[in-house]
């Protein structure tokens, strides 16, 4: 498989049979609301590195072609599939039909700490993010089988989406690896 440098990434669009030559993970990303272009570009990104399946890019939210997404993104918008949903609801309602088990990244009452996702874990699986300020709807968290949360162990009661999503993220990578 080819290996792209930043400034190649961002230049360079992908023929069809490289796509098609990536390897995909059984993991799915859902953006539920994501305001800051950093991070829904981020998000490209992670969903590159991990090879994700997908990316849901879902409610109020810039979409690409967006010259700042493309920026954070290093291109890879190009190379990641991707849609665009009206509701992170609607795009759950479909992947649970497919089988595929819904895990929130959230602060919530129900949460389990992320440690512990690998005993829980099943594939294919879809890993849902929320909104920078308001997180992930409370109808979305009452349909997912899994929340999950990282410790903070600072003043923060926080960690960035994009920096919670990697870490998950990985969690699972090192489950499917096993």
């Amino acid at each position: 498989m080819i290996k792209l440098k930043s400034k190649e990434l961002r230049k360079r669009i992908p023929e069809p049979f490289e796509l098609k030559n990536i390897k995909r993970n059984p993991i799915y990303l859902v953006l539920d609301r994501i305001i800051d272009t950093y991070n829904i570009g981020s998000l490209f990104r992670l969903a590159d590195a991990i090879a994700a399946q997908k990316i849901y890019l879902c409610g109020e939210m810039e979409y690409p072609p967006s010259s700042k997404i493309h920026k954070a993104a290093v291109g890879t918008e190009a190379w990641v599939p991707w849609a665009k949903y009206n509701s992170a609801l609607g795009v759950i309602k479909e992947l649970k039909q497919m089988g595929v088990q819904i895990i929130a990244v959230e602060q919530d009452p129900k949460s389990i700490p992320y440690s512990l996702l690998p005993s829980a874990l099943r594939f294919p699986c879809a890993v849902v993010l929320g909104n920078e300020t308001t997180g992930i709807s409370k109808e979305v968290l009452r349909v997912a089988d899994l929340v999950v949360e990282l410790p903070m162990f600072g003043v923060n009661k926080s960690f960035n989406v994009w920096g919670s999503a990697a870490v998950v993220a990985y969690k699972i990578l090192e489950a499917i690896k096993r």
